[in-house]
């Protein structure tokens, strides 16, 4: 019996040592297959610098689709999160990161898009410091975007569609009226313009990092260019105003014996006050009504449509 009793104890032992040799052995390969695939993966050292190719790359990517993927949710984060993919791929290898930095930049985002490409310089700036292993939280990226999105819309609304696009389409439709080709090379020329403009914006976000936008905003540039364009944009208004709205009257009356012309007399007191005095009264009306474009045509036709009735213009 004291035989049995201790070959079962040496059966026993042998199995709990096999055991322990085979688990140690499954640790060890564990051990081995997670040390080759983090030899696999490039350290934070080993990253890929983001070079100005990619922000050109960035950037064209946006420039073509920022408008292309709106949705009421979350307007163009679709666009954001898509130009925002090569260089993503580029500083995250890793699937799980990779996917962690996607949907971060999937968040709702909105703003101009020639202006507001500082922002996706900034986030890609900000991109490459957190995958180096910098500590910034993803809130942070997230609160950037979320805060420089009115600011730079405001600025690119101004510029780009208040400013640019008017007086380079005012040109055109002089050039056009004149039966010069040229007319037609405008509306390329703002595609260009907007481009070059919107591309150095982007870049200048990836060297300045989160300290761009302050720089654009505080330096007091912004605000002088703005200034700048909008008294050449007044002033190319002014003048194809003067010359592409033709408004007189062909009033006249006797004043003792000696006849007085309307017309002359008001261009003594300014010349083109009648087209002026419209195209003011048009701007002050859609001032007031901003949405009333359809009126304001109405109105223009039914005082001229009058007035030549009534003989006053």
């Amino acid at each position: 019996m004291e035989d049995k009793s201790m070959d079962m104890k040496t059966t026993e032992e042998n199995k709990l040592e096999q055991a322990a040799l085979e688990e140690s052995a499954a640790a060890e390969t564990r051990g081995t297959i997670d040390a080759e695939q983090a030899a696999a993966q490039p350290t934070e050292a080993e990253i890929p610098p983001i070079t100005k190719k990619d922000v050109n790359r960035l950037f064209f990517r946006w420039y073509v689709r920022a408008e292309m993927s709106n949705s009421f949710e979350r307007l163009q984060s679709l666009s954001f999160c898509s130009s925002m993919v090569p260089a993503l791929k580029k500083l995250y290898p890793d699937k799980e990161k990779r996917a962690e930095a996607l949907k971060r930049n999937l968040q709702f985002f909105n703003t101009e898009g020639i202006f507001g490409s500082a922002i996706h310089g900034t986030v890609l700036a900000m991109e490459e410091q957190k995958a180096r292993g910098e500590d910034i939280p993803d809130d942070m990226i997230t609160n950037i975007k979320t805060g420089l999105m009115g600011p730079m819309a405001g600025i690119g609304d101004t510029l780009t569609w208040g400013i640019i696009r008017p007086i380079l389409l005012g040109l055109a439709a002089s050039f056009a009226m004149q039966g010069s080709v040229l007319g037609i090379l405008f509306p390329f020329a703002f595609v260009v313009i907007t481009y070059i403009i919107g591309n150095y914006i982007c870049n200048m976000g990836y060297r300045l990092g989160r300290d761009s936008v302050k720089q654009l905003l505080q330096g007091g540039l912004v605000n002088d260019v703005i200034y700048g364009a909008g008294i050449v944009g007044m002033f190319m208004m002014g003048a194809l105003a003067a010359s592409y709205v033709d408004i007189s009257t062909p009033l006249q009356f006797a004043i003792n014996g000696e006849e007085m012309v309307v017309q002359d007399m008001l261009d003594e007191i300014v010349k083109g006050l009648l087209p002026l005095g419209f195209v003011m009264g048009s701007y002050f009306f859609l001032k007031k009504f901003p949405y009333k474009i359809l009126w304001l045509l109405l109105i223009i036709v039914a005082i001229c449509l009058l007035g030549s009735l009534a003989g006053v213009l």
